[in-house]
């Protein structure tokens, strides 16, 4: 799994278990490999390249992704059945009908002779899905005893079941922004929020954020890095804000727009994962504003969940099992999604 916050490569090693029809899960193994200078220049730089910079970088990438998975499995002697790879996403744009992950499958599997499944989004947006977010199927599957799974990654999404159905969507930008804000102090990322903490909260910068459109519309819906570079970079770099007043207002922007989603209902449980649960400031301003009683699992779940994920909607698509709802991305069908090599 890679983020769009390039944090790294995450990788885990997991095993499933059905019991008359229940799944669970446990992690054996899990690393996460930070990116070199040259990949995370090279990653970042993508959507700007040439067509020829773009095919080579996918292979290139597969190839990377095939021999970080060999490192791994030969230093935990793993006998794994098959590789599940999101690949790092460079565009989304389901309203244009496409959908991009870098890391190619069949480079994967040379690199580690395993059978690979990935590209899990473009089935979906080819049937008019969004093609996220995904993560759904194993929250329904795996994480049941909670009313909400949030995931606070580079967007926060969250997942639900609603009469019957499982409802999901992004929810606003989360790691992304507030990361890429931390770079401009030169810090990888805002550690515990303190930067944030520091800083006040902008009411007429709160007001242009919450205004946005995206959160006026109902779901099926998500988010991309192209979102966030055309409606929230300009609003940022206009407000004339400080930098920890900038990261304080755009952590209160986060937490409302949360609160907004999780209903007022007290005795219900939100279940809180990603690289934002680690963030001590941003957590505590949900904590102030949501109703549900909040819970953040050990770090191994809260780190590589969503490659725990990933890996299960691999087990899914590999049983020819449905691992994306319709009722999640607006798709025509529900579906098994994810090319196997």
């Amino acid at each position: 799994m890679s983020g769009t916050s390039l944090d790294g490569v995450d990788i885990a090693c997991c095993q499933f278990y059905n019991d008359h029809g229940q799944w669970d899960y446990s992690i054996l193994h899990a690393e996460t490999i930070p990116y070199s200078e040259d990949w995370l220049k090279r990653l970042s730089g993508l959507p700007g390249s040439t067509a020829v910079e773009f095919a080579a970088t996918d292979h290139a990438f597969g190839h990377l992704l095939g021999s970080l998975c060999m490192n791994f499995i030969e230093k935990y002697n793993i006998k794994a059945d098959f590789i599940a790879s999101h690949g790092h996403t460079v565009f989304h744009q389901p309203g244009q009908g496409f959908t991009s992950q870098v890391g190619n499958g069949a480079a994967i599997k040379a690199e580690t002779g395993l059978p690979v499944i990935c590209d899990f989004r473009s089935g979906d947006v080819a049937n008019g899905g969004q093609g996220a977010p995904l993560v759904p199927a194993g929250d329904r599957l795996l994480f049941s005893a909670y009313d909400f799974c949030l995931n606070l990654g580079g967007f926060a999404n969250i997942s639900f079941e609603s009469s019957g159905n499982r409802i999901a969507f992004d929810i606003c930008p989360v790691n992304i922004v507030l990361n890429s804000l931390s770079g401009l102090a030169g810090l990888p990322f805002d550690k515990d929020g303190r930067l944030a903490q520091s800083g006040k909260v902008s009411p007429s910068l709160l007001e242009q954020l919450n205004s946005l459109p995206y959160y006026m519309q109902s779901g099926p819906k998500s988010l991309g890095k192209e979102w966030v570079e055309e409606n929230i970079n300009p609003i940022l770099s206009d407000s004339g804000l400080i930098l920890i007043d900038i990261l304080s207002t755009f952590v209160t922007h986060i937490a409302q727009q949360i609160s907004l989603q999780t209903g007022k209902e007290s005795s219900k449980k939100l279940f809180i994962t990603g690289g934002g649960a680690h963030n001590k400031y941003l957590v505590s301003m949900i904590r102030s504003l949501v109703k549900p009683q909040i819970i953040i699992p050990d770090l191994l779940t809260v780190d590589f969940k969503e490659a725990i994920i990933f890996a299960f909607l691999g087990v899914l698509r590999w049983r020819k099992e449905i691992n994306c709802f319709k009722t999640v991305t607006g798709s025509k069908q529900d579906g098994s999604f994810g090319a196997v090599y």
